[in-house]
């Protein structure tokens, strides 16, 4: 079964590359690596799956769920010198199935040792495709599950396409048996390729691994398979819209961006990335050139993790809370682009490394997109008396992953504008999660959701992001600050009443820095230096500037706010620690409520003039339409981090015309 599963991610990844090309390419790139954030090669990821099996016995179940370049240490990155030498480490999780353990390791590179083995207990990492290939075997040769489809006329059972989830709300049996679980539904296929649009709903399995056979079988009784063609493909539509114009973007002088090694730099921007598999884009020392030197932003920006909680009550559908960072690997899933489409013709296109089951590696072809946009005026401004027009365009650099999980696609994009703001902005498009009706009509009586098309129901839901910043404004000695403004009420010295007032409060610890949007008092945030001081004897300072948000529906009590608590407020703050990186905590897969950030801010550490990590939530409530069917055009969602005394003067006003 093992080496069958094997085979099937082997060969699904040789599929893809030779589609894309790229055959040949694992062997072709040989980067040449100067600095401790240099992305990790597949020849690392050989030594070190070699040393660590020539240390450990592995077993035949056992499989890499996570290779990715140790996270080097802080003070170590900071203080490096080109030529100076570093130490160079990689991680890795491993899952043995058959044992149902989880294990953590560290590979020396330079020493080819291991320097760190442990069982990390209770654990379960992340989903992989090969396990769905095991998952779907179970299912397909269960008795329970085969009646249930012959009893909606279902006999090649070929034409079910089988989608995993991970198991979310665990009953307390499960939590007490602490096994490898799956939640599995059931779609058919037919003639369609769009199977997302043919739930077989009611139908739900619950798998363990562990033990290969399904736990739990519900069959709540059949509920009409929509027989409409919702496949979305040119020949499927027929008549189609009148197309526009070409649009060319064109740079005939070249690009403005440098790319050396995986250092960025642009307009006075330098920073570095790495593809990590979990995190997907991960941006390191992000610095600003201000003309007279070069100015520490950020340290390390990543979107932390994701939370996707779905509104109906129902048993069938109540346990969808996907954490698509933690249980998923968002980096792994992210697919290859294409010039014209994902990103505009002027953009380049970047691989990544990761490694398969067996710890084999592997590229992931143009996964990176990376390209400069026009986004309208900078700033102008017309004189009458001298009618002297003075104005500059604005461009933008973007960076940009799409990672598809199921049925859901998101674009993550890290965009640097010439003024200093740094902003981040996530596309939400993808099929709306389905739900089987046998209602062809709206009708009042179901106020979990809209009807987005006949026998198709949308269910209300919610996507929460968060994203962690280790924050480094000029220096690692920062604080945190609140700002409100407010009206003030009149009297004699604010008679018309006209007087709008600003108050700024520090946030001294981290529990006082768990913290909420508030629209009536414009609230932001601003992390400043605190040894540093501006012309005007302030303190430069980066402001978290909000876009669109929500908040947490689900209610006090409820199991997904217990578990997913970082989504529940907009703003967390904590003292720099290394191992601090993800929200929902490192194992978010059948965890216990309470990880992740409750946890980092349980000891309540001191904020001021320290090195803090700034932790941001934003969420969007989705109540499906017609129109969001069979494809959703593309919502957005974002926040900035703009200077705020930062710089003396607008940075951009001395751009060439």
């Amino acid at each position: 079964m093992i080496k069958r599963l094997r085979q099937f991610f082997l060969v699904a990844i040789a599929i893809i590359s030779i589609s894309l090309g790229f055959i040949g390419g694992l062997s072709a790139q040989k980067p040449v690596f100067s600095h401790p954030l240099s992305s990790l090669t597949e020849a690392e990821i050989n030594t070190a799956v070699s040393v660590l099996k020539q240390e450990k016995t592995l077993s035949e179940t056992a499989a890499f769920h996570l290779i990715a370049l140790q996270e080097p240490d802080k003070q170590e990155v900071l203080n490096f010198t080109p030529g100076k030498a570093f130490l160079r480490q990689v991680f890795l999780v491993i899952y043995d199935r058959s044992q149902n353990k989880t294990f953590e390791s560290i590979v020396n590179l330079k020493t080819k040792t291991l320097s760190s083995w442990k069982e990390i207990p209770n654990a379960q990492p992340a989903l992989l495709p090969p396990e769905y290939q095991l998952a779907t075997e179970i299912v397909k040769s269960d008795p329970r599950w085969q009646k249930a489809m012959q009893k909606r006329g279902i006999t090649d059972f070929d034409q079910v396409q089988i989608s995993f989830w991970a198991p979310g709300i665990l009953s307390q049996q499960e939590e007490t048996a602490g096994n490898r679980l799956f939640r599995v539904l059931s779609y058919y296929k037919g003639k369609q390729w769009n199977y997302f649009a043919h739930p077989i709903e009611g139908v739900l399995a619950t798998v363990n691994l562990n033990t290969g056979k399904i736990t739990s079988f519900v069959d709540n009784g059949i509920v009409p398979i929509s027989s409409e063609n919702w496949d979305y493909d040119i020949k499927s539509l027929g008549k189609l819209l009148s197309s526009p114009k070409p649009l060319n973007i064109l740079q005939p002088n070249g690009k403005s961006f440098q790319i050396n090694d995986n250092e960025i730099n642009w307009q006075g921007w330098k920073f570095r990335y790495l593809m990590h598999p979990r995190d997907g884009l991960v941006l390191y020392l992000v610095n600003y050139n201000d003309g007279e030197k070069k100015r520490p932003v950020l340290y390390r920006a990543s979107l932390s993790e994701m939370v996707v909680p779905y509104g109906d009550p129902q048993p069938n559908w109540s346990f969808r809370n996907a954490f698509d960072v933690g249980e998923y690997s968002l980096g792994l899933l992210t697919n290859p682009m294409e010039l014209g489409k994902e990103i505009p013709e002027n953009g380049v296109l970047l691989d990544a490394a990761f490694a398969n089951v067996d710890g084999e590696p592997y590229v992931m072809p143009k996964v990176i997109g990376i390209y400069e946009r026009d986004n309208g005026i900078l700033w102008k401004h017309y004189d009458f008396n001298t009618q002297r027009n003075l104005v500059r365009r604005s461009r933008e650099l973007v960076m940009k992953i799409i990672a598809t999980i199921d049925n859901y696609d998101y674009s993550i994009n890290w965009i640097f504008h010439q003024d200093g703001t740094l902003e981040v902005q996530n596309e939400l498009t993808g099929i709306v999660l389905a739900q089987g009706t046998d209602a062809q009509k709206q009708t009042e009586d179901n106020i979990y959701g809209r009807l987005i098309a006949k026998n198709i129901f949308g269910v209300n839901h919610q996507h929460f992001f968060n994203y962690r910043l280790d924050m480094d404004v000029d220096g690692q000695a920062n604080s945190v600050m609140e700002m409100n403004v407010k009206g003030l009420p009149i009297n004699e010295q604010n008679p018309l009443g006209n007087a709008i007032a600003i108050s700024t409060t520090p946030l001294a610890t981290e529990t006082a820095a768990v913290r909420d949007l508030d629209m009536k008092h414009s609230r932001e945030w601003m992390i400043t230096s605190t040894d540093k001081k501006n012309a005007l004897g302030v303190a430069p300072g980066y402001m978290l500037m909000p876009g669109g948000n929500s908040i947490f529906y689900p209610v006090e009590g409820a199991n997904i706010r217990q578990k997913a608590e970082f989504a529940t407020h907009h703003v967390w703050v904590t003292k720099y620690k290394s191992g601090e990186l993800y929200a929902g905590g490192d194992y978010p897969n059948q965890t216990k409520p309470g990880q992740g950030l409750p946890k980092y801010i349980a000891d309540n550490e001191s904020l001021t003039g320290e090195d803090v990590v700034l932790w941001y939530t934003m969420g969007m409530t989705h109540v499906p339409r017609p129109e969001d069917w069979p494809v959703m055009p593309t919502h957005r969602i974002g926040f900035k981090l703009v200077p705020r005394g930062f710089f003396n003067r607008n940075p951009a006003i001395n751009l060439p015309e």
